[in-house]
């Protein structure tokens, strides 16, 4: 990141309604089709972290508010149960979308433990999306597990989306120790991890590998 982030310390976010002011803000007029014709999925990353700028329009995308009381994917019953995790060289954050915040978790770099491929250690931001199922009472214990992945789904392809439009290098990954992860994260016994998604600066053509 170009902003210096500090361990143990909240970092206020850019607000949804100051994105058009960026300058280098990707031109988000173009067509849906030709957003979905960029989707795809990369693994190889450029080392550069994330502009802070460009990091706030990501995790809007994924779960920000864009009306009262509602996100920009859905959730059953509006639960909002899913949390985005950010994995970070300077540490791991959680991403508060009521006070637009990254709330630090730990000052540990653990871009290796979210996932077991070689190329989620190299890139710069990796999103875990975990549910916390004490939020859904009004659904079905049997069910709980399944609604929030399709929360989470609804998430990560939001992510997926920004990020082609934004010319950025992503993929959403399932292979995860998750009990190493979750100890690493601290998370308690009803927070699931569902899945992860590595993001970046892509890498040059000659070097980038392109995906599903």
């Amino acid at each position: 990141m170009g902003e210096k982030l500090r361990a143990n310390c909240a970092i206020d976010l850019v607000k949804p309604s100051c994105f058009a002011q960026d300058a280098a803000f990707s031109d988000l007029g173009m067509s849906m089709v030709d957003i979905l014709r960029r989707r795809c999925s990369q693994r190889t990353f450029a080392p550069a972290s994330l502009p802070l700028y460009q990091l706030s329009r990501l995790l809007w995308a994924a779960a920000g508010y864009n009306r009262p009381d509602h996100r920009t994917a859905p959730s059953a019953y509006n639960n909002q149960e899913t949390d985005v995790y950010v994995a970070l060289k300077e540490g791991l954050y959680c991403y508060d979308a009521g006070l637009n915040l990254l709330l630090n978790v730990n000052a540990e770099d653990i871009r290796h433990l979210t996932g077991t491929q070689d190329f989620v250690a190299d890139a710069p931001v990796n999103l875990i999306f975990v549910a916390d199922l004490a939020r859904m009472q009004l659904v079905e214990p049997d069910e709980m597990l399944q609604m929030a992945a399709i929360a989470a789904g609804c998430m990560s392809q939001n992510v997926a989306l920004m990020c082609a439009a934004e010319g950025l290098a992503s993929v959403p990954r399932a292979l995860i120790d998750r009990e190493r992860l979750a100890a690493a994260m601290g998370l308690g016994l009803n927070q699931h991890i569902l899945l992860a998604q590595s993001i970046g600066e892509p890498m040059p053509a000659r070097a980038n590998g392109a995906g599903a």
